[in-house]
């Protein structure tokens, strides 16, 4: 396709900022919309290019099940049968609803047949901050006050202490004892993590697009997170950003309304891309990561900005053993399955009112980035008010039979 002119969005922010800090260097994968197929395609973003690799690979989901997905995705990406889609700037210039041309590619969520899941309460921040939440029962008023009465109790130095080991076991029966103890507290040092279902296939939305949250929650927030690309067998590929939206005030009323406080339209976002596993980027590359979120209220806001950030290295339950407790003999994903890791940003900012926290309003836009991944920008909106989700698996599926890539 040849070179055309574009109005990039002012919100969404650039393609160079959204690149990782050495740009092309890695296998970076993710999914356009072309509009001259009416569907999606698994691309490679290279230096030269956005190159269309469905002729070779119909699905990421099947790119991750070869043996090694970066050399396949770079072969692919070179045969005769690749289709350049534009440059990456181009595309990243196309995406954003606001000034989206249809008759031009734009990027999509870098996943396509991947289950999304999502681990919670991996880091002792937001452990500490799950147990106020199931306390006050979504009260914020009342969240200032127990915050400063449990960190008295339990400190917040939990770091250190292994899930399921003797010194988890010790500190629960002192909790117990206390009268502290809370289901957060058990899947944060217990034995058994928090693994839960984030969204159905296929709905999670991608870069420069809007993230929504229910218009009935008065309290709620971002979760950058780092997402790990598992296939089939639980061998893990690549990873990619997320922002695991979450709902506070719903999930404290009672932890039964997780589905409800999780699951909501446009409230799972991944990208910009999935960078894969190759020589010079791997799982302990992964472990020592810095991921950063940077909020600003949007345009004629109230002027709000917010930093945050999680390193890591401070994850109680290791990406291995995150991964473990998701494939298995006890459960498979024949499509493999994309996993968010969780986070230790919980904000506590004041934004309105002494006390009372922090909480998303329409149109602030959230930012998450890490230098091996790039940026993720997304702008929120109501979940009812954010475009509908219709292109399912049947769509999908049908898209790529008369696409003849079936």
């Amino acid at each position: 396709m040849s070179t055309i002119e574009t109005t990039p969005s002012t919100w969404a922010g650039t393609a160079e900022r959204a690149l990782p800090a050495d740009r092309y260097a890695g296998a970076l994968v993710g999914r356009a919309w072309v509009p001259e197929v009416e569907g999606p395609s698994p691309v490679l973003v290279t230096e030269e290019g956005v190159f269309d690799i469905s002729a070779s690979y119909s699905t990421v989901a099947a790119l991750a099940e070869s043996a090694d997905p970066a050399a396949a995705a770079r072969e692919a990406a070179a045969a005769a049968s690749a289709t350049r889609l534009g440059s990456f700037d181009e595309l990243y210039a196309n995406t954003p609803a606001e000034t989206r041309d249809p008759k031009r590619p734009w990027l999509l969520a870098p996943v396509d047949l991947q289950t999304l899941k999502a681990a919670g309460v991996t880091f002792a921040v937001s452990m500490i901050e799950r147990v106020i939440e199931e306390r006050v029962r979504g009260d914020i008023d009342a969240a200032a006050r127990m915050r400063e009465s449990i960190l008295a109790e339990i400190g917040t130095d939990l770091s250190e202490v292994k899930p399921g080991s003797d010194a988890a076991v010790a500190l629960k029966r002192y909790l117990v004892e206390q009268g502290l103890w809370s289901q957060y507290l058990e899947v944060g040092i217990g034995p058994d993590a928090e693994i839960f279902t984030k969204g159905p296939t296929l709905s999670a939305m991608g870069p420069a697009v809007q993230v929504g949250v229910l218009s009935t929650s008065s309290w709620n927030n971002p979760e950058p997170e780092v997402a790990l690309l598992v296939d089939s067998t639980g061998r893990i590929v690549g990873a990619t950003l997320g922002n695991d939206v979450n709902l506070r005030d719903v999930e404290g009323r009672s932890a039964l309304l997780l589905p409800k406080a999780k699951d909501n339209n446009a409230s799972c976002a991944l990208g910009p891309l999935i960078r894969l596993f190759d020589d010079g980027f791997d799982l302990d590359t992964v472990r020592r990561m810095r991921v950063t979120l940077e909020l600003d209220a949007g345009e004629g806001g109230d002027g709000f900005h917010l930093d945050g950030s999680s390193e890591m290295a401070q994850i109680s339950r290791d990406p291995i053993d995150l991964v473990g407790q998701l494939v298995g003999p006890q459960h498979q994903y024949p499509d493999g399955a994309v996993l968010m890791l969780g986070t230790m940003f919980a904000p506590i900012v004041d934004r309105d009112e002494p006390d009372r926290g922090f909480t998303h309003k329409t149109g602030d836009i959230v930012r998450i980035s890490a230098s091996e991944l790039g940026s993720l920008v997304n702008q929120v909106e109501q979940s009812e008010r954010c475009e509908p989700w219709r292109f399912g698996i049947r769509s999908l599926m049908a898209n790529l039979a008369r696409r003849r890539l079936l």
